[in-house]
């Protein structure tokens, strides 16, 4: 499933790709909005979980 480190992003590197802040950005991950998962006090993001929140937002009516 995960071909190398690529695959999982950071806090920073969400927020570079969603164009948000750093609050939004944990937001979304503390209402697992975008499904993520922490080791120890660091969140790990599967780039996989971006790209379905994104086809999510871009469907719906907000």
């Amino acid at each position: 499933m995960f071909d190398n480190h690529d695959d999982i992003l950071t806090v920073d590197e969400l927020m570079d790709i969603l164009y948000i802040g750093k609050n939004t950005a944990y937001q979304l991950l503390n209402s697992r909005k975008i499904q993520a998962f922490k080791i120890g006090r660091v969140w790990k993001i599967p780039r996989e979980a971006v790209t379905q929140y994104i086809i999510q937002q871009s469907g719906s009516k907000n």
